[in-house]
């Protein structure tokens, strides 16, 4: 049974991970299907969603980064409605403390920063104030030009040892121990081999003191492995996802929550058999 603990809770799955949908109030965001909004959020529900992840801002590569005010047109109505009907936890993907106070006041649950509190400095202390889960992702660079620099001696070292430093940064906050999650963060300033070695050890990200988010849906990575476009990319993501569950991995935020959510269910049923 996993478990996370939120601000007002907890909530659990008994599949071996959690889900989280994404939801992206985005025009750019480079898997056109996970554009959209409460109509979509509905939809992830519908199909079995943990969580959804709600954002306003592109961090594709080459994506631009945009204002404050404008994260926030975006995903406030969003948020508004699904709480209208719904209780699900709510995960706000944004580096910004202004964005993530105005989804908070509608009813979010929790941080998802590609910054890992590094853009904002206010956001840490604010995060930690009101009690809220932290999930802190590795990335080089920004959007525009993450990809110009993809190099590293040891991959799972230096990402390993980056995230273990903001995590450490998120409790000198106040941000408790059990309420971060951890990224390597596929896709950005990473080549196919930089991500796959990645993959392949997630769970022995920070010696596994802390759980692991595997953001693999669609990614570019995928696409070199099965030699198929982003809208080509589900059956690879599944068997990534898969695996990165087996090697340790705690969440997995997807596009496709169905198809995930039948491959957990087979992959829980064949754990039962084991050891037999």
């Amino acid at each position: 049974m996993k478990r996370l603990e939120l601000a007002s809770g907890s909530i659990e799955t008994d599949l071996p991970a959690f889900i989280m949908g994404i939801v992206n109030c985005t025009p750019d965001s480079f898997f056109s299907g996970s554009r959209g909004g409460a109509e979509r959020a509905f939809s992830l529900i519908d199909e079995g969603a943990d969580i959804l992840d709600i954002g306003g801002e592109s961090t594709r590569p080459g994506a631009e980064y945009v204002e404050a005010q404008e994260e926030i047109r975006r995903i406030v109505p969003v948020i508004r409605e699904i709480r209208r009907q719904s209780s699900i936890p709510i995960s706000v993907d944004t580096r910004k403390k202004a964005v993530l106070e105005a989804a908070l006041d509608e009813g979010a649950d929790m941080l998802n920063d590609v910054s890992a509190l590094e853009d904002d400095a206010q956001l840490g202390p604010f995060a930690a104030e009101k009690r809220i889960p932290v999930i802190l992702m590795h990335k080089r660079g920004i959007p525009a030009s993450m990809q110009n620099d993809t190099a590293y001696s040891d991959v799972f070292s230096e990402v390993s040892g980056y995230l273990s430093a903001r995590a450490a940064f998120a409790m000198e906050c106040g941000i408790r121990r059990e309420k971060i999650i951890v990224d390597p963060g596929i896709g950005f300033g990473k080549d196919c081999g930089a991500n796959m070695a990645l993959i392949a050890r997630c769970g022995s990200l920070c010696g596994g003191k802390f759980p692991v988010l595997m953001a693999l849906s669609r990614k570019t990575c995928i696409g070199q492995a099965c030699g198929r476009d982003a809208d080509g990319r589900l059956y690879g993501t599944l068997a990534a996802d898969m695996f990165a569950v087996l090697k340790g991995a705690f969440m997995v935020r997807v596009h496709d929550v169905a198809p995930c959510k039948d491959t957990f269910a087979v992959l829980k049923s064949l754990l039962r058999y084991e050891s037999v």
